[in-house]
């Protein structure tokens, strides 16, 4: 199985990305938390692309490909926004009272916890973010 999808760097495009999760899940008969899952992590990651990877204004393209091979379902995410790498980023101490914490780096924290793997690459000035779930648990 391979799909992908193409949107806008706009919020109402989310549902796009929703539907196009559902579709998988349906296609390869996942079930409810781990489509929730899933749909959780691409939502937050897809999110922080149209927020913050372009300038204010500036419309531009989201790719996200999805492939399953053998047991592993794997989303390829990708766009041509300003370079930023989201692994990066120290996870958080979730100890700390959320009205403390710095904001920003649940998402990442989140879809580290869900995915078996998160991998971030440039390439050809586009950031790919590779994220993999072992669908054999």
């Amino acid at each position: 199985m391979k799909k992908e999808i193409k949107i806008k760097n706009q919020v109402g495009e989310l549902e796009k990305v929703n539907a196009f999760i559902e579709e998988i899940g349906e296609e390869l008969q996942l079930d409810m938390e781990l489509l929730m899952n899933l749909n959780l992590v691409m939502e937050e990651m897809v999110s922080n692309v149209i927020f913050y990877a372009y300038p204010e204004g500036k419309t531009a393209d989201i790719e996200l490909s999805a492939e399953c091979a053998g047991h592993t379902l794997t989303f390829v995410l990708s766009d041509k926004g300003r370079e930023f790498d989201p692994t990066m980023k120290e996870d958080i101490d979730t100890a700390t009272d959320p009205a403390d914490r710095e904001l920003g780096g649940l998402g990442i924290y989140i879809v580290k916890n869900i995915m078996n793997e998160v991998t971030y690459q440039r390439l050809e000035g586009k950031n790919l973010l590779t994220m993999k779930k072992d669908l054999e648990d």
